[in-house]
């Protein structure tokens, strides 16, 4: 009788053991490519395109057909429209080419010996007609005329240093200008040949 008892209480708490397990989870579904990267990125947006399937294409799919036009394209225009623009010079670099420019001006020289030749030449003159010693009229007019000759002379260097400094300024200007054009010929370039790819693809742009 108390082998009986030992084996039905047994029983009796097994049996609550087993119906407490937990019941088996269904396989959790795999993600899409485009769930396990967070969001695919777009080769067209990273250039400024906005691609609309027409044809109902998946997001995997396109993902995929801009990866393949954007190769395509950048093979065929050979730009990298990811590439940073030309960088531009600074204001620093700028200013230093333009005083490297205006030390390098071509200066004019023998101008202080030219107008004290001139003056001696008026000073006589003038002396000989006043009845004066043509010696003392040359030399006060050699001097009158050093004088002026270096005022021209600074002037005229002074001027040269200026119109070098601009003239570098102006091909500085000229040179981004063309630096800027060239790059955004190139992004064109290859925007087109990446949305003909795309539009043979069943794809619109906005």
């Amino acid at each position: 009788m108390g082998r009986h008892l030992l084996i039905f209480a047994t029983f009796c708490f097994a049996t609550p053991l087993v119906a407490q397990s937990p019941p088996a989870t269904s396989p959790t579904p795999a993600k899409t490519t485009a769930q396990q990267s967070g969001g695919a990125s777009s080769p067209a947006k990273s250039v400024g395109l906005y691609a609309y399937p027409k044809n109902q294409q998946s997001a995997d799919q396109q993902v995929k057909d801009e990866n393949e036009c954007f190769a395509s394209a950048k093979q065929q225009s050979g730009i990298d429209p990811q590439a940073p623009p030309p960088a531009a010079k600074t204001e620093e670099q700028k200013k230093a080419e333009q005083q490297a420019a205006a030390d390098n001006a071509k200066q004019a020289k023998g101008g202080r010996v030219k107008g004290a030749a001139r003056g001696a030449a008026g000073g006589a003159a003038v002396g000989a007609i006043a009845d004066d010693e043509a010696g003392k009229g040359a030399a006060a007019g050699a001097a009158a005329g050093t004088v002026v000759g270096g005022a021209k002379q600074r002037r005229a260097n002074k001027a040269s240093k200026e119109q070098a400094a601009q003239a570098t300024a102006q091909q500085q200007q000229q040179q981004e200008a063309q630096a800027n054009a060239t790059y955004k010929q190139g992004t064109d370039a290859f925007k087109r040949a990446f949305s003909a790819c795309m539009d043979a693809r069943g794809y619109s742009f906005k």
